[in-house]
């Protein structure tokens, strides 16, 4: 019979590259939405302004929060991808195996590295989006007002 702490192991060991796979998937939607926030940039958010304000601020909720979810998740994901190879990493090391020391520690770093910087874009991205929709939607409202 299979234990709980075993079985726990189990589980967890095969976490890793799902978490991986996420990772690489999340930062192509973020690049993706970095080439969407550079042509908001370049004119994009003034023809989404011409069309109509509740539209815009649809787009808006939209658009932050897929940036929101991705300043939040990167690191999450991160930090299982830390976590997932250090237990067997230092398993390896209790028994002299340093080599896969190294390997657990490497893909540790680089599962950190790389979820910090799409928690760093999405955060970017989202507050570019929150400056440039407010002003876009205020200005809407002044010249509805004037």
């Amino acid at each position: 019979m299979i234990d709980l702490g075993t079985a726990l192991h189990l589980l967890v060991d095969h976490l890793l590259w799902p978490v991986i796979a996420c990772l690489f998937a999340l930062m192509a939607a973020v690049l993706l939405d970095m080439g969407i926030a550079l042509g908001e940039g370049f004119g994009g958010l003034r023809r989404a302004a011409a069309r109509s304000p509740r539209r815009l601020e649809a787009l808006a909720r939209k658009r932050i929060g897929r940036a929101d979810m991705a300043a939040r998740v990167g690191p999450t994901l991160g930090l299982m991808g830390t976590l997932i190879p250090l237990g067997p990493g230092i398993a390896a090391m209790g028994r002299g195996d340093f080599a896969t020391l190294a390997e657990a520690v490497a893909t540790a770093f680089d599962t950190t590295v790389l979820g910090l910087l799409i928690g760093l874009a999405g955060y970017l991205i989202g507050r570019w989006r929150r400056v440039a929709y407010d002003a876009a939607l205020n200005a809407l409202e002044a010249a509805a007002r004037a």
